[in-house]
C-alpha cells in the first residue's frame, strides 16, 4: 500500500509541476510582452524582477524539500526545470533593467 501511496503523490506532483510550467510559459510571454513595451518604466522592471526571484526563490525551495523527501528523479527534474524558467526569466529582466540604468 505504500507503494502506491507514493505513486500517487508522484503523479500528483508531476500533474501539478506541468501545470506550473504552463503557467510559467504565460509568464514568458507576458514578460516578454512587458518587455518590448517602449514605456516601461525601470520601476515596473525592477518590480517584475522581485516577482520572479520570489518564485524563483520557492521553486528552488521546493525542488530542495522533493529532493530531499526522496521523490523520483522525474519529479525533482521537473521541479529543477521550472525552476530554471524562472531564474531565466528573472536574468532576462536584470538585463533589462541593468540597460535603463
Amino acid at each position: 500500500m505504500h507503494g502506491l501511496r507514493m505513486l500517487r503523490a508522484m503523479t500528483d506532483w508531476l500533474d501539478i509541476l506541468k501545470g506550473q510550467r504552463q503557467e510559467g510559459k504565460h509568464t514568458r510571454r507576458a514578460v516578454d510582452k512587458m518587455l518590448a513595451e517602449p514605456a516601461i518604466a525601470r520601476e515596473q522592471v525592477m518590480a517584475l524582477f522581485a516577482a520572479l526571484e520570489k518564485q524563483a526563490g520557492f521553486v528552488e525551495k521546493l525542488v530542495h524539500v522533493l529532493d530531499e523527501a526522496g521523490y523520483e528523479p522525474d519529479v525533482v527534474a521537473s521541479a529543477e526545470r521550472l525552476e530554471g524558467l524562472y531564474a531565466e526569466l528573472a536574468e532576462r529582466v536584470a538585463v533589462k533593467a541593468k540597460e535603463m540604468q
